[in-house]
């Protein structure tokens, strides 16, 4: 039997990057299209790539007219990408798995855990509302013409590139300095951090099953953390410890408008997550990093070159200014 031919829109990404290494590890025959612009992520050297922009039609054109039995699409966010993209793979492709977002889910939910089944609505952030948009889109070509479409929606998935705060490695530094950090709220709201190793478990056995088309399938990890805990794991993985300042999350959006916008629409609410729909697939499906192994690996990479450790300056002075404001 030949193996799965599988094409990835990406594949160099924080998520992606580890769908590829365990998808060639399961066998499949990946292919990954992209701009071939990102060296943090290689490709495994088993994997062909096809440098292409898919957001330009003629590159998209050229992709797209090869057969594939699996399209997996990491860079959509707009329906216009969308309707490109499945315009484009008609009649080429067997399934196309649509890289969502549990920010879709209703904000705030209104039930824990949260569930395929959660409402999808979230007036505070537009890249949530156009990942709906685009599942809307996605969910009537399937209704009406059966087109081969299944959803997936990560939450909070990082490697060892992403600390989990706005701002990146500014939080970690202040740490270090001795300086306060801000955190959202009283700390003490429930937030799901998936590592991306986790992720490919989860996702790779989706790819080509015959019980996922038209449906949609959330990933996440087990491991429910206060942000307190989050960032004090950081702050031990970092030699160091943190000094915490409470700050409510609107406050923060009028000071820094895009660190609110990703708190309000986002990470100010709990998350916790039911993933037994997907275990009915995929029945070995468990995440077996916790955020404690995946801080050190973070802190490490940072701490292998220098450069890496950019302060954002716009979080650091709003953290100045919230700090002074609220420790008075």
């Amino acid at each position: 039997m030949s193996a799965l031919r599988v094409l990835f829109l990406g594949g160099t990404g924080i998520i992606s990057s580890a769908c590829s290494w365990r998808a060639v590890e399961a066998g499949l025959d990946l292919t990954a299209a992209n701009r071939g612009q990102t060296s943090i992520r290689a490709l495994p050297p088993q994997a062909k790539q096809i440098t292409a922009d898919v957001d330009d039609t003629a590159s998209l054109a050229a992709v797209a007219g090869q057969d594939f039995d699996v399209v997996v699409d990491w860079v959509a966010f707009t329906p216009d990408q969308v309707r490109a993209r499945t315009d484009a793979l008609r009649g080429h492709v067997g399934q196309y798995v649509f890289i969502s977002s549990a920010s879709a889910y209703q904000t705030p939910p209104a039930r824990l855990p949260i569930t395929e089944s959660t409402p999808l609505r979230n007036p505070y952030w537009q890249y949530s509302r156009n990942k709906i948009a685009c599942e809307d889109l996605l969910t009537a070509l399937y209704r009406d013409e059966g087109y081969p479409v299944t959803i997936v929606r990560p939450s909070h998935t990082y490697d060892r590139t992403l600390v989990p705060f706005d701002g990146g490695w500014t939080i970690v530094e202040r740490m270090r300095r001795g300086q306060p950090v801000v955190v959202h709220g009283d700390g003490t709201s429930l937030w799901t951090l998936t590592h991306h190793r986790d992720f490919a478990r989860g996702l790779v056995p989706l790819l080509g099953h015959p019980r996922t088309l038209g449906d949609a399938f959330q990933i996440t990890s087990d491991d429910v953390l206060t942000w307190d805990q989050i960032a004090h794991a950081l702050a031990t993985a970092a030699g160091t410890s943190a000094r915490i300042v409470h700050v409510p999350s609107d406050a923060i959006a009028a000071v820094h408008q895009g660190w609110g916008d990703g708190l309000l629409g986002d990470k100010s609410h709990s998350a916790v997550f039911d993933n037994s729909k997907l275990r009915q697939v995929v029945p070995d499906f468990v995440a077996t990093i916790p955020f404690e192994t995946g801080a050190r690996e973070i802190v490490t990479w940072y701490d292998e070159d220098p450069a890496r450790r950019r302060v954002d300056p716009s979080i650091d002075e709003a953290m100045n200014i919230l700090v002074a404001r609220y420790t008075r």
